[in-house]
């Protein structure tokens, strides 16, 4: 797994629960060191024992610290460019859904080798959508709910997501829009600011 999905989980786990269960969650899974470099690749097997740890040491079930970390990854402020990366996606919430198969490409191009899940969006209607991903790491789906979740609040979108579960090396996340424009939406410019 690479780094800079280690280094988000460790991050999203310090960020929120503080920098001593991350301390607990490294020594339980025997990492053997107390942070992830962002450039280098591990052992799927560290990743798993990291979110085992977490779990344990929360007591939360496993979806609920993925869809946790998935809001994250969009919502606070210190991994902001993940959230300008997704933005870039289109100016509707619409927009973002059909521009998800292309985020692997777009991570590839500042990473060359970064492997994100691989997305298909499926336009059922116009108000119903399905988000087909494939990872190696069990419960993708559930971070994408919770991204997916997060993402609909930042384009002020009314939304209704269900994880549909694990069919044909899959999950599967139904999507329905319920309003488009529900509210104001946080802002967004192209440009970062300074400062």
């Amino acid at each position: 797994m690479h780094g800079l999905i280690n280094r988000s989980i460790q991050c999203f786990l310090r960020d929120t629960y503080g920098v001593p269960l991350w301390a607990a969650v490294a020594r339980r899974a025997e990492l053997g060191f107390d942070s992830f470099e962002a450039m280098l690749t591990y052992d799927m097997a560290q990743t798993e024992a990291v979110i085992a740890a977490a779990v344990h040491l929360l007591d939360r079930p496993r979806e609920t610290l993925l869809e946790d970390l998935g809001t994250y990854l969009v919502s606070h402020p210190n991994v902001d460019a993940l959230r300008r990366l997704l933005r870039f996606g289109g100016v509707t919430f619409v927009d973002f859904l059909h521009s998800l198969e292309d985020l692997p490409g777009r991570g590839r191009l500042a990473l060359p080798d970064l492997e994100l899940p691989t997305l298909v969006v499926t336009n059922h209607t116009a108000e119903y959508f399905t988000l087909r991903c494939w990872s190696p790491l069990p419960g993708i789906g559930h971070v994408f709910l919770g991204l997916l979740r997060a993402m609909a609040d930042d384009y002020g979108a009314l939304v209704l997501l269900e994880y549909q579960g694990f069919a044909q090396g899959s999950e599967e996340v139904s999507i329905h829009l319920l309003e488009s424009r529900f509210a104001s939406g946080r802002r967004f410019e192209l440009a970062a600011r300074a400062g």
